[in-house]
């Protein structure tokens, strides 16, 4: 069954690959955004060449593209996580048994939700390191700069603005 929240809000998706044909795996996975009930996706922003961030131990393999998804959408936020995640899994990703940090096909980060604000073992709105990332500021900023992240009241390119030190 799926939840929906009482009035359509904008959410900020991150999507990143280096597994594969990593531009093929970032547009299939916008158009499966666009097939997800409640969801309309409104934007998106071109890929980026990045260099992988490492996390823990795990390889995280070589160059990401990286991009951002603006949808328009009812479902609350654990839903939507949810539905991200049974994109990955179509796409080739199993978290399961990938190490955190590990390379992978597609990496779907739901990063902002309206003004949600949550902090649960499951799910944390905004997501924790939006602040420090630019692989994710950037796209995003490119096709909503203007939305504000919840917890500072700043908006995502005055966000990417002060991690690039201007």
């Amino acid at each position: 069954m799926t939840t929906t929240t009482a009035r359509p809000v904008h959410a900020a998706i991150a999507l990143g690959s280096n597994l594969g044909d990593r531009a093929a795996n970032i547009e299939l996975a916008i158009a499966a955004l666009g097939t997800l009930p409640g969801c309309r996706v409104l934007s998106s922003s071109a890929p980026v060449a990045t260099v992988p961030v490492r996390v823990g131990s795990a390889d995280p393999g070589g160059e990401y593209l990286n991009a951002a998804a603006l949808v328009e959408t009812t479902l609350d936020p654990c839903q939507l996580l949810g539905m991200l995640h049974e994109i990955e899994h179509r796409l080739g990703r199993d978290r399961a048994q990938q190490p955190h940090g590990a390379a992978r096909t597609i990496d779907l980060d739901l990063v902002l939700h309206g003004n949600t604000i949550l902090c649960t073992p499951e799910i944390e709105i905004p997501h924790p390191r939006l602040y420090d990332r630019a692989f994710v500021l950037a796209p995003l900023a490119s096709i909503a700069p203007h939305m504000v992240i919840p917890t500072t009241g700043l908006t995502v390119l005055r966000q990417l603005l002060l991690l690039s030190g201007e």
